[in-house]
């Protein structure tokens, strides 16, 4: 079985929902709930053996996403934003939820590629956390300093909403993901302090104003976590010819999503997507980043999914469609983990004291 270390996932959100109606995350992820996509034993089925768990803070009202049932355009409105204080104290309870499961056995929190390896080979499920979107954090940053020392190893300025930072794209199709301003000037401060602490900075949802700030202003490899190629699905989420060979003279990397609107040719958020168009926008990363670029980035827990994938634990039925697409082992252990690793491992800037200590609850 394939080992997979995921670019991207949203188990963490899931979790904290299921604390408000005051479930036990820390057993609904160790022992298996059954619910929503990823929990430790489908994991451990379909050959998930970590990945960077997103802490996302939700708008007031949540955001409904207006797909069409079929073939046809759709904007999504842009969500409300959200106030710094709100949002500091749910992403604290989301490192707190972070921080039970791993003292209740159920993962490990990683901040080295030494401790990812050590983790999955010992049977851990091996997680980085990553602020998606960081309105937790104020125009100072100074929350920036003590989630680090938490764990944290990896952010997204912005999800699809502005804050402080910049701005996002919105969920809509077809549309460039050119749809407004980039970085503030908090944002460009935000990503030197990244580059200077170790940090991960992820473009996933950012306008593409904003990736070309980020790219001038960045001393690390270029990251997507969980986009594909906006030349075979157009949806603004996803990234551009472009915008791809920025990321491959990076030497960066861009995670598969696994969302079926950020799949189909037609954007439709259905299930009865088949593997074939994964396999196709793979192919797409590949021939603009070469293989080198190239990971996979689910979205679990936080998308609709392809049917015949349905879970963590069918992980391995993208794997399968990979090989029999012709893409031999060294391929696959590159796809599935290792080009993770080793960007990650140069955003930290490994070797450096303060990525390898252990980490303190936020």
């Amino acid at each position: 079985m394939q080992q997979v270390f995921d670019g991207h996932n949203d188990v963490l959100f899931r979790l904290w929902t299921l604390s408000l109606d005051g479930r036990d995350p820390v057993a609904a992820f160790r022992d298996g709930d059954g619910a929503g996509h990823i929990d430790l034993p489908r994991a451990r089925t379909g050959g998930l053996a970590g990945g960077l768990c997103a802490i996302f803070v939700p708008s007031e009202g949540g955001l409904v996403v207006s797909h069409p049932a079929t073939d046809g355009a759709y904007v999504t409105p842009m969500a409300e934003p959200v106030a710094q204080p709100q949002a500091l104290e749910i992403a604290k309870a989301m490192f707190g939820i972070a921080h039970d499961i791993e003292a209740g056995g159920g993962w490990q929190l990683c901040c080295s590629t030494a401790e990812i390896r050590g983790a999955m080979a010992a049977g851990r499920f091996a997680t980085v956390l990553h602020l998606e979107g960081c309105e937790p954090i104020g125009p100072d940053l100074a929350e920036l300093e003590t989630f680090h020392a938490a764990g944290l190893r990896s952010l997204g300025p912005v999800w699809s909403r502005h804050n402080i930072f910049g701005h996002g794209v919105p969920f809509a199709f077809p549309m460039s993901p050119d749809t407004g301003p980039g970085l503030t000037e908090h944002g460009f401060a935000l990503v030197r302090a990244c580059n200077r602490l170790g940090i991960a900075v992820d473009l996933a949802h950012i306008t593409e104003q904003g990736f070309w700030d980020v790219a001038r202003t960045t001393d690390k490899p270029l990251i997507a976590t969980h986009s594909n190629a906006h030349a075979l699905t157009p949806v603004a989420r996803n990234l551009t010819d472009r915008q791809l060979d920025a990321i491959r003279e990076s030497r960066g990397v861009v995670g598969l999503n696994y969302a079926t609107t950020m799949l189909r040719p037609d954007g439709l958020d259905d299930a009865a997507t088949p593997l074939s168009d994964m396999v196709r926008h793979i192919d797409h990363l590949v021939a603009r980043l070469g293989i080198d670029g190239v990971a996979l980035g689910s979205d679990f827990d936080g998308a609709t999914i392809p049917r015949a994938i349905s879970d963590a634990a069918g992980n391995q039925a993208l794997i399968d469609a990979l090989k029999a697409a012709g893409y031999g082992d060294d391929d696959l252990s590159k796809l599935c983990c290792d080009n993770w690793l080793r960007v990650l491992g140069e955003a930290w800037h490994e070797g450096a004291a303060n990525d390898t200590g252990r980490h303190q609850a936020a």
